[in-house]
């Protein structure tokens, strides 16, 4: 056999051990998920063999995750993002995963729906600002008050509310103060529909005190100039700091350096001439009778 001939017949059997490995290199997704399974657990302890393996499982079951996510999002308020479910449940498909037993005899759908749900709830309490006894109370407080309602059509008092509860009255009390203060709403949900393209959030309607009406400063300024106009500076301090400024006699007085009687004294006089003043513009406002 020539040279040639044993080159190219060494090449086609090198060639066909190449097919014959491709052929025994199955893709995951062509295996049956058993095959998959005891594949996995046989390499779970060596990352480098493991890990495409876990990759594919949790692509193959991310579908329950999102399920379970979407199942526990229509009970929450509009504020909680669904892929922040998505994303705590991932951590629980993961641990599952990892933990799944073949010897059980149990589908992994059945067994990695609760390890989902705890892994969602588990990130929800920890967003919770509210300790869970609180809210635990916050139930048990409400039911009592349908059950009431629904068997005497109307709502219940606080001493019928304690006696249904079985609470004495200063603990009934302090449950009732924890339970006023167990939800918190998110300034950017939607507030009501509306007719434009642009939702309307409750952001759109909070007051800004901060936001100073130009018309009332305006009227505030002329009201202020109005009644210390006359007075002297002592006199103007006394009216501005009290009544603008919201500060005591006492304060006042130290401000001042006068006595808090002696403060006092001047505001009485102040609000007799004030009195006086007003009464006067009153009878020049009068109408004159023809």
């Amino acid at each position: 056999m020539t040279a040639t001939r044993q080159g190219k017949v060494r090449s086609s059997s090198r060639r066909g051990v190449r097919l014959e490995a491709s052929k025994t290199r199955t893709p995951l997704d062509k295996k049956p998920i058993q095959e998959i399974w005891n594949e996995y657990q046989t390499v779970k302890d060596d990352p480098a063999k493991a890990e495409p393996i876990r990759n594919f499982l949790m692509e193959k079951f991310l579908p329950l995750v999102r399920y379970n996510a979407e199942r526990i999002y229509t009970r929450l308020p509009d504020e909680v993002d669904v892929e922040d479910l998505m994303s705590a449940g991932i951590f629980g498909l993961m641990d599952a995963i990892d933990a799944f037993d073949l010897d059980r005899n149990v589908k992994f759908e059945t067994y990695c729906a609760p390890r989902i749900r705890g892994a969602i709830l588990d990130e929800l309490r920890a967003m919770d600002w509210v300790p869970r006894l609180v809210r635990h109370r916050t139930a048990k407080v409400e039911s009592a008050r349908q059950k009431f309602e629904m068997a005497n059509g109307r709502p219940p008092t606080d001493a019928e509310l304690a006696q249904k509860l079985n609470l004495p009255h200063e603990e009934f009390d302090k449950v009732k103060r924890d339970s006023s203060a167990v939800s918190t709403h998110s300034i950017t949900r939607k507030f009501a529909a509306s007719d434009g393209s642009r939702e309307l959030r409750e952001i759109d309607i909070v007051r800004d005190d901060a936001d100073s009406n130009p018309l009332r400063e305006m009227q505030r300024r002329d009201l202020k100039d109005l009644i210390t106009k006359g007075l002297s500076r002592a006199e103007r301090l006394i009216v501005i700091l009290y009544y603008y400024e919201g500060m005591t006699m006492k304060e006042i007085g130290a401000t001042l350096d006068l006595s808090e009687s002696r403060v006092s004294q001047m505001h009485s006089s102040i609000l007799a001439r004030l009195k006086a003043q007003m009464q006067h513009r009153s009878k020049e406002l009068e109408p004159i009778e023809t």
